[in-house]
């Protein structure tokens, strides 16, 4: 076994080097190719560190913080030695005339701006309040409370598992961190009735539980990072803030909606063997009794929690402080002596620091995507052909929806996806003059970067879940299609409908 698992490891390897080496000749491909009319300098050499990026990001060949780090290096290189006039007020300091460079020092500068952004510091505090979950096993508790109060019915516990993904949404910003906390509880239930890990009953129950975090990852606008991805490239380009109550009043009724459907979707077509999880509720409450009384640490915990999100939902409503400052306030708050709840060094061992530098690598290529032009050519390029200034808002989105749904096939973060995408549908506001209605179809598509419900390794909750081994990528993807065909129709029908009505698009 040990010899098999060697050998699969140096096959991984042996392809993760190809995969390497075409991205880099992909890169100086690209590179090579004569600067088309009217496209600057440094935009060709961007979109070429677009297309690194994207083959590096979509095969995994190196760690997306390693790859990152490789997006870092391109840019401080290439966009260095690239004529500076051409990037105009883009440019912090210097670059004289056009025929200047640009020089590594301007270059680092763009390299890490995305690293100054407030959506960086927000995605910062979240890790650490979501370290702070997991270092007093709050999360873990709130997960066995809500199905200790289900029942054995297995209908019931599914719903259960549902509920869970919807509260721990509000207060976990982390989707990995919330499936690591109910899938565990899930999968000690069925092993200790000796229910086979093999049977529906297993992979209704996690996937159920999986589809339900991606699900309120939409919903909620601190539920995931992408989605501050997509804010802070509004905010910089289009000028608007989408403030948290804004967002929730915008997805929520969405995932509320698709919450209902994926129980019906999911008793449906991995229609359980046991009707009943015999003593599953005995041992949910066992493991609250193990668990203890709720500790002062975490009373603490759950009251800067709550303020927190009275903070964010009223943004804009009863105070002007926004969802990065207030979340950098409680993380202070949180780490303080006595009153805190957590030692920096405790935090620090349960953030994923990697999170980071992706996405401040991927805030930098954006902007630079965006503010170079790089973004509307491509944009122009790939969706100026098929007309879509001719036909209705409504008709633009269904096809840029399914374009957006096929592309995440390949992407195994959201984050990576959102940071390549998401300069491209501004950009795309732009080239079909939407005018009031560029934000909303920006803030739709990004809803649809989050879907992720047709693969495992289209998210990392999903390939957590899919570590189990409870269920097969056919079951997963048998699942996954009515719940991405449905979760489009639903996008399609708010979009003729509510935000309509509301006024987003």
């Amino acid at each position: 076994m040990s010899r098999e698992n060697d050998q699969t490891q140096n096959k991984k390897r042996s392809l993760n080097i190809v995969w390497t080496v075409v991205a880099f000749v992909v890169l100086f491909a690209i590179l090579l190719m004569p600067t088309p009319d009217g496209l600057p300098v440094v935009a060709h050499m961007a979109l070429a560190i677009l297309a690194f990026a994207v083959i590096m990001w979509v095969t995994e060949a190196v760690s997306y913080p390693t790859s990152s780090v490789m997006i870092l290096a391109l840019i401080i290189l290439l966009i260095g030695f690239s004529p500076a006039g051409e990037l105009g007020d883009y440019l912090t300091k210097g670059a004289a005339s056009g025929s200047d460079l640009v020089g590594t020092k301007n270059s680092l500068s763009l390299a890490f701006s995305g690293y100054s952004s407030s959506a960086l510091v927000l995605v910062a505090a979240a890790l650490f309040l979501a370290a702070a979950m997991q270092a007093t096993n709050l999360h873990k508790r709130l997960a066995l409370v809500v199905l200790s109060l289900v029942g054995n019915k297995t209908s019931r516990i599914v719903i259960g598992s549902i509920i869970v993904a919807i509260i721990l949404a509000f207060f976990v910003p982390s989707a990995t961190a919330r499936a690591g906390a109910v899938i565990p509880i899930l999968i000690g239930m069925i092993t200790a009735f000796n229910i086979s890990k093999d049977s529906k009953l297993a992979g209704l129950l996690v996937i159920t539980a999986v589809q339900a975090v991606s699900i309120w990852n939409i919903g909620i606008k601190t539920a995931a990072a992408q989605n501050l991805v997509a804010v802070n490239f509004i905010s910089d380009t289009m000028g608007v803030d989408i403030s948290w109550g804004e967002w929730f009043l915008y997805a929520a009724p969405w995932s509320i909606l698709m919450s209902i459907v994926l129980y019906f979707v999911m008793m449906k077509v991995m229609k359980p063997e046991y009707d009943e999880v015999p003593g599953g509720s005995e041992m949910i409450k066992q493991q609250l009794d193990d668990m203890g009384k709720i500790s002062g640490r975490e009373w603490r915990l759950i009251i800067i929690s709550v303020l927190l999100l009275l903070g964010w939902a009223t943004e804009k409503v009863l105070h002007p402080i926004d969802s990065s400052s207030l979340t950098l306030i409680a993380i202070a708050i949180m780490l303080m002596p006595k009153i805190g709840v957590i030692k920096w060094e405790d935090a620090v061992k349960y953030i994923p620091w990697g999170t980071v530098i992706v996405f401040g690598a991927g805030i930098s290529l954006g902007s630079l995507l965006l503010n170079t032009g790089g973004a509307q050519w491509l944009s122009d390029k790939t969706f100026g052909s098929l007309g879509l200034d001719s036909m209705p808002i409504l008709a633009t989105i269904i096809i840029v929806s399914i374009f957006n749904v096929l592309i995440h096939l390949g992407f195994a973060s959201a984050t990576s996806l959102a940071a390549a995408l998401i300069p491209v549908f501004i950009s795309l506001t732009a080239t079909l003059d939407l005018g009031d209605q560029a934000i909303g179809f920006v803030l739709i598509q990004q809803f649809v970067i989050s879907f992720g419900f047709l693969l495992p390794i289209s998210s990392p909750q999903g390939m957590l879940a899919y570590g189990t081994e409870t269920f097969t990528v056919k079951q997963y993807f048998k699942a996954g299609v009515p719940l991405t065909i449905i979760g489009l129709l639903l996008i399609f029908l708010f979009s003729a409908t509510y935000w309509k009505w509301i006024g987003l698009i």
